[in-house]
């Protein structure tokens, strides 16, 4: 080996080393400034969720005036107190009052009890509801939240599954026929996607199961239940088709249009008349040309929809009685049950932040033109 040759092999060698480390910053410093951000994000989030679901602390004096006409309605009623002077039963429905103000933390000022709930909410301390319960009769949220969760993750996961992985495939093959029958009706059923699901969950109930009568009215299993798990499981299932089916109308031809024009865009594109004009198959086109420049889009909408299941639909679940987390929050909302909605938004946030942080790492693997970190 010439020595020309020895110097050139030490400085490849070096510039692979320099470009490794530099490599390297970049990812620390790219990853370490996005979790700082996204942190501050989440924080100021939630502590606006915090603001919001008290009313600015206007909740509290809802609260305080329930307390007072609950113990003060209690006492009254109470056989025990009638023989009480006024201002001894006044004495005893001041002190419950307190107590019951000093248990449930209202004694505080709001804008100190919004920082505590914030610390909590941070550390996913959600504390205790304030008139909600478990089935198990447990108030911790976290028992709530969990009881409700399987139940949303079945109907919401399994329909926007479905949704999500038809739209795509039926939009592909429409993209294939453009200005087909089947394309154009498509395009022209796209507008009845502005109707919301619980819309169509109605229509539906009044035919299938006030008319026709082959569908329950709402619901997640037949009361009682069905002691054979087989048994059950087509209990739900049978449960699960009006819901499913108001949820997948009311999205199915839009997103199909989506996902057909987005096709259609890359479709059009000069290397995929390239790839044409050298005799690749449409298979191969469609998968090395179309599909995969639309990787990045596809996986931030599959990743944007699993963690919208968590919220599931407030509306939906409470039209077909389904007793998921939408009309547990319903009903948080209607009985200002702050920690219950405070709750529910903070995971959500949270499992926000870390697939949008994750994402732009994906975005890399599925998508060479990616480069984490860079301009």
């Amino acid at each position: 080996m010439t020595e020309s040759t020895v110097v050139q092999s030490n400085e490849a060698a070096s510039f692979a080393r320099k470009a490794a480390s530099s490599t390297f910053n970049r990812l620390i410093k790219y990853t370490a400034l996005r979790l700082v951000t996204l942190f501050f994000t989440v924080v100021i989030g939630i502590y606006l969720t915090i603001l919001i679901a008290n009313m600015g602390g206007y909740v509290d004096e809802i609260l305080k005036g329930e307390i007072r006409q609950n113990i003060s309605l209690a006492i009254s009623m109470n056989p025990v107190y009638r023989e009480y002077t006024v201002e001894q039963r006044s004495e005893i429905i001041a002190d419950q009052i307190r107590v019951e103000e000093e248990r449930l933390g209202l004694n505080r000022p709001f804008a100190i009890r919004s920082l505590t709930y914030l610390v909590n909410a941070l550390r996913l301390d959600f504390g205790r509801a304030m008139q909600m319960t478990s089935d198990s009769g447990s108030k911790l949220v976290s028992n709530i939240i969990l009881e409700r969760l399987p139940s949303t993750l079945v109907l919401f996961g399994l329909s926007n599954l479905a949704l999500f992985f038809t739209s795509v495939f039926l939009a592909l093959a429409l993209s294939r026929h453009y200005g087909s029958f089947i394309d154009k009706a498509v395009v022209a059923l796209s507008p009845t996607s502005a109707a919301p699901p619980w819309f169509y969950g109605i229509f539906l109930i009044l035919i299938f199961a006030a008319i026709l009568k082959v569908l329950p009215f709402g619901g997640m299993v037949d009361a009682p239940p069905p002691e054979n798990w087989f048994e059950y499981a087509l209990s739900v299932m049978r449960h699960m088709i009006l819901p499913a089916s108001s949820l997948m109308l009311a999205s199915i031809f839009l997103s199909i249009y989506n996902w057909r024009t987005f096709f259609l865009i890359y479709s059009s594109e000069d290397y995929v008349e390239m790839a044409k004009a050298k005799g690749l198959t449409s298979r191969d086109i469609e998968r090395r040309y179309i599909l995969r420049p639309t990787l990045p889009t596809i996986v931030t909408s599959f990743a944007l929809l699993l963690i919208s299941l968590w919220s599931g639909a407030i509306i939906t679940e409470t039209v077909f009685n389904w007793p998921g987390l939408g009309r547990t929050v319903f009903r948080a909302i209607g009985q200002y049950d702050t920690p219950v909605i405070v709750a529910s938004t903070i995971i959500f946030a949270y499992l926000l932040a870390i697939t949008v942080f994750l994402l732009d790492f994906v975005y890399a693997l599925v998508d060479p033109r990616v480069k984490v970190g860079g301009n």
